[in-house]
């Protein structure tokens, strides 16, 4: 019987909220810069442009910075997360930085509002990767408006296969077989455990959003910078310069 993702993961960040609490208020004081590499939003442009006028939600927002830079945009924003520990760091940091943000605490895979509730959904990993998309992104789909939009940032697949069972840092070699890529247990490896994660193929990517109603607008796969150095857990800055190890997907609710 697979292990339940939803507590796992609600444990993983309530133990490990504290080694996030710097890199959250790094965020907080800066603009929009996406991704372990940073990458800066003009480079990406996952806000729509429009998101002034936009309600807006960020699918487990972690200490909440994204949900930040969206508020300094003039959009009006609710945020979710599992971690209670988590959600204390971002309530404290919005408060701080005079953000009127709606935090609940919950799961992105059902989020207590109502049907075509939002403008815009986003998620910067959250639960891009700790939520099952078969469902969360129907989920994300109900609390859009037609017309809406959601944009998301996370692991690519070839993190998944690249990386040894021990869990060490991703490699040249394929460890996991590509077909049928969907949950990954990292609770139980020798190296950096973590939670449960999960992904798609391309393929059943596509058919996923294509069978819940959104059309893609974009993607994007995202390299390391040539001049980056060092590694972020589990992916060497080298590796990553020849591999991609994060994209970006942006839909539209049809």
């Amino acid at each position: 019987m697979a292990k339940d993702h939803v507590s796992i993961n609600r444990t993983y960040w309530n133990d490990n909220a504290g080694d996030w609490v710097a890199s959250g208020e790094r965020h907080w004081a800066g603009d929009a810069e996406w991704g372990i590499w940073l990458v800066p939003e003009a480079d990406l442009r996952l806000f729509p442009e429009d998101i002034g006028e936009s309600r807006a939600i960020e699918l487990g927002c972690g200490t909440g910075y994204v949900s930040g830079w969206m508020t300094r945009r003039g959009a009006s924003v609710t945020a979710i997360d599992i971690s209670e520990n988590q959600l204390a760091t971002a309530r404290r940091l919005a408060a701080e930085h005079g953000a009127e943000i709606e935090f609940l605490h919950g799961s992105a895979e059902q989020v207590d509002k109502p049907d075509a509730s939002f403008d815009f959904a986003i998620s910067e990993y959250g639960a891009a990767i700790w939520c099952d998309p078969s469902i969360w992104i129907p989920e994300a789909h109900r609390l859009l408006k037609p017309g809406g939009r959601l944009a998301f940032l996370g692991n690519h697949p070839l993190t998944f296969v690249a990386t040894p069972p021990s869990g060490a840092a991703c490699d040249r070699q394929m460890h996991f077989p590509y077909r049928d890529l969907h949950r990954m247990d990292w609770s139980v490896v020798e190296i950096d455990p973590g939670g449960i994660e999960f992904n798609r193929t391309f393929a059943d990517w596509l058919a996923l959003f294509r069978n819940v109603g959104f059309e893609v607008e974009d993607y994007q796969e995202i390299f390391a910078p040539l001049d980056a150095s060092g590694s972020y857990h589990g992916i060497d800055a080298d590796w990553a310069k020849d591999f991609p190890s994060e994209q970006v997907w942006k839909l539209r609710k049809l």
